[in-house]
């Protein structure tokens, strides 16, 4: 430093060397300075970047000054936008040799000179922009000082001013540092370079944290490479930090033994067993040793493996299908529905049903649990599905205690028509029901069904059926007879009434309700279809006794059908099954070209002239088939046959159908040799039927019995061909169409039988009675012989 006490000005562009004037009132005796007062006044500032915060001059006081706390406060106006103040570092140092004043402008915005003893973070002890001293008057070390004359001491208040950028202070004036200056974002800021990110202290520990770690995850993975991961239990057998070698004969100890016993499974509260030779687990020990030696390369993961245990379930392998089978079993005694709550009745005591959920194993879930567990050891638990119910125990016992019980107090008296009948609590509970209801409770009902078996028949006189209308005919005459509404009890109504009685334990009676039974077929309705002339009509005659009663009871069944218009008449459909329960007897019949017997022999006489009462009345004809072998008391190509099963479904059935816009009556007139049909409708057409002459014809094929047969010798007859052709006229005679059916007929066969010995020959008049024979004909086939069918049966 120079003799005189002034300072060096760095060394740097726009740096000016100036001195106070000794007319300044003694500014020569004042030094504002940045730096320490030693041996050197300044220093550069270093290259590291200072915090972005305001740079002042400050005065630091030497050891001749007195105290902070005495100073008198000085503002200091912010530096001019083309000074920029700079910050430097101060080191504690000695007293300066002499005090130099310097003005404002000397301090350099880019640069101050400091000592470079302070670190940075020491030199900024106090917030930016606020470098004040502390409450025992010392200036934090690093912070920028002032020095201060020692004639500051003369006043111990002096006033304070604020320094002009200009001027200097003057003498025992205190300097306060300014406030934290408005900055221009445009000002230049030459010299002050941040600091790299990589340079700051936080990046640097993280890096090295990070590279320690890195170096131990590097360590651990080539440590364990040849090893089990150290957190790997297979099946709860602990094999981590193993060589694989000795993991798979540790796994082979431990688990093969476990596949040697039986499995213990548990259902519910049940315990089961599962042979070992049946379900045939087994381990693939090398793939279950390769699953356990995954290793897991995140670090998150390997630093957890210290601390935890993984599981790897082995590779195993059985008999599936036998062990579903083992589980089938097994689910046979665990299944059960669920059962909602109920009340049954013992005698007249109500008795709670307590509900009871259901449940079901699943047995295809349940077949890999088992495979898995197995190894495990221990019990396997079986996956169990549950059916919830909804209702409870106590909503039961309080259905049981508010209905059931009342409804059991006493008899109910209902009162029909004409008729009251009692209904005693001994026949009420077998009418109740329960259903699930609200709040886990009952709902309960009456089963009208249950009430009509009980009280039915008691009140059958009380009901009055239904009567179609119908047509009687008187000669050439018919007549409508009108249709009669019935009388039925409301079942449902009266099941309603009686459950609000029972629910009380007096006044105990109710009123049957009835509901109207209208007919079916009503008067007007049949007066409407125009039924009022015969359109068609046939009689066939000769037959015998027990045939012709089956003939009546079929004609009985039928005569007043009515067919409506668009309609089709089914003979095997309007009748039904035709057996001894409808009445029906055993006839004569010819099965395979021999006399037999079988129950409704002789209906395809009966089914013969109704298709020609058809036929005549211009119905058509939706199906028939004729006899396999020709019967002469029958039209030639103009017959009919019907057979049903043994349960009444049908096989060959006789149908027509009523294509006009009027209805059709059939009428049936039976006489012990003969049966006519009549259709009655309004007529539309006039038939007529031409009928070929036989031709084509066979002879008649030959049955040779076996001796030990059953054999009544025929002579047969021979099979031809027959054509009838169907014309229709209108009523003017003019016609409209025509229609050739031909019929092939086969012969009866000729049955031989074999040679007796003289004395039981027969005589020569003995031979079995053809089909012709009107005495012997019958249904062609029946209900009572189930054997038989059209081509071996022929009817009469």
């Amino acid at each position: 430093m120079p003799a005189d006490g002034s300072r060096d000005a760095p060394d740097e562009p726009g740096a000016e060397e100036t001195s106070p004037d000794a007319s300044d009132g003694g500014a020569a005796d004042e030094d504002i300075a940045a730096g320490s007062a030693g041996e050197q006044a300044h220093s550069t500032l270093p290259d590291t970047p200072q915090p972005d915060t305001p740079q002042h001059d400050t005065v630091q006081p030497s050891a001749e000054q007195p105290s902070a706390e005495h100073w008198p406060d000085v503002e200091l106006d912010p530096e001019p936008e083309d000074a920029p103040l700079a910050e430097a570092d101060a080191a504690p140092a000695a007293e300066p040799e002499e005090p130099s004043a310097v003005g404002p402008e000397e301090a350099p915005a880019a640069e101050a000179d400091a000592a470079p003893a302070a670190e940075p973070d020491e030199a900024s002890a106090g917030e930016p922009g606020e470098p004040s001293a502390d409450e025992s008057g010392e200036v934090p070390a690093g912070d920028p000082t002032m020095e201060l004359p020692s004639e500051a001491t003369a006043d111990p208040s002096p006033p304070t001013v604020v320094l002009d950028p200009t001027t200097s202070p003057e003498p025992g004036t205190r300097i306060e540092p300014p406030g934290e200056p408005v900055q221009d974002p445009a000002q230049d800021t030459a010299g002050q370079r941040p600091t790299a990110w990589w340079r700051r202290r936080r990046v640097l520990v993280a890096g090295a944290v990070v590279g320690v770690l890195g170096v131990l995850y590097g360590l651990d993975l080539l440590l364990s490479k040849d090893e089990i991961p150290r957190d790997v239990s297979v099946a709860g057998v602990r094999i981590g930090g193993l060589p694989r070698s000795e993991a798979e004969q540790t796994l082979r100890e431990t688990i093969g033994s476990r596949l040697r016993q039986p499995a213990r499974v548990a259902a519910t509260e049940q315990e089961f067993t599962v042979d070992p030779q049946a379900a045939k687990i087994e381990v693939d020990w090398d793939a279950t040793v390769e699953r356990a030696a995954e290793q897991r390369f995140s670090p998150w993961s390997r630093v957890i493996s210290l601390f935890a245990t993984r599981s790897v379930e082995p590779v195993v392998r059985g008999d599936e299908r036998a062990i579903e089978a083992e589980l089938t079993a097994i689910a046979d005694r665990v299944d059960r529905p669920a059962m909602e709550g109920s009340i049954r009745f013992d005698g007249t005591t109500p008795v709670p049903v307590q509900p009871e959920p259901g449940r079901r194993l699943e047995v295809g879930d349940a077949v890999p649990a088992v495979q898995r567990g197995w190894a495990h050891g221990g019990t396997i638990r079986l996956p169990i599905a549950e059916f919830p119910v909804k209702t409870t125990e106590r909503g039961v016992r309080k259905t049981l205690e508010d209905f059931a019980r009342p409804a059991m107090s006493g008899p109910v008296v209902l009162g029909g028509k004409g008729r009251d009948v009692t209904l005693r609590p001994e026949s009420i509970g077998g009418t109740l029901r329960f259903e699930p209801g609200k709040a886990g409770g009952l709902r309960p009902s009456v089963d009208p069904r249950a009430l009509a078996g009980v009280l039915g028949p008691r009140l059958s006189a009380t009901e009055r059926p239904s009567r179609d209308a119908r047509m009687a005919f008187h000669g050439k005459k018919a007549t409508v007879v009108p249709a009669a509404n019935g009388r039925k009890v409301n079942w449902n109504a009266t099941a309603d009434r009686l459950l609000g009685v029972l629910g009380r334990t007096g006044d105990r009676a109710l009123n049957i309700p009835y509901r109207s039974e209208p007919a079916k077929l009503s008067t007007e309705k049949l007066r409407a279809l125009g039924i009022k002339e015969i359109i068609g009509e046939f009689t066939t005659e000769g037959f015998a006794y027990d045939s012709g009663l089956n003939i009546q009871r079929v004609a009985e069944e039928v005569n007043g059908a009515i067919v409506g218009p668009g309609k089709t008449f089914s003979l095997n459909g309007f009748t039904g099954p035709r057996g001894l329960e409808q009445g029906y007897v055993a006839a004569g019949v010819i099965e395979n070209g021999e006399a037999s017997r079988a129950v409704g022999g002789g209906i395809s006489q009966f089914a013969t002239t109704m298709y020609n009462a058809a036929y005549f009345a211009a119905m058509k004809d939706v199906e028939h088939k004729e006899h396999s072998y020709y019967i002469s008391r029958y039209p030639m190509a103009r017959e009919a046959t019907v057979f049903q099963n043994p349960d009444g479904s049908s096989v060959i059935d006789l149908k027509f159908k009523n294509e006009e816009r009027t209805g059709v009556a059939i009428q049936t007139i039976w006489t012990p040799s003969s049966i006519t049909v009549r259709l009655w409708g309004t007529k539309h057409y006039k038939v007529q039927s031409i009928t070929g002459e036989p031709h084509s014809y066979t002879g008649p094929p030959v049955i040779t019995k076996q001796p030990g047969e059953t054999c009544t010798p025929t002579s047969g007859s021979s099979g031809f061909r027959a054509s009838d052709t169907k014309v229709l006229r209108d009523l003017n005679g003019k016609e409209i169409r025509r229609s050739t059916r031909t019929v092939v007929y086969n012969g009866e066969p000729q049955i031989v039988c074999p040679k007796e010995p003289e004395e039981d020959k027969p005589g020569p008049d003995q031979r079995g009675n053809s089909a012709g024979n009107p005495g012997n004909s019958g249904a062609s086939n029946n209900p009572g012989n189930p054997g038989s069918s059209d081509g071996q049966n022929q009817g009469g």
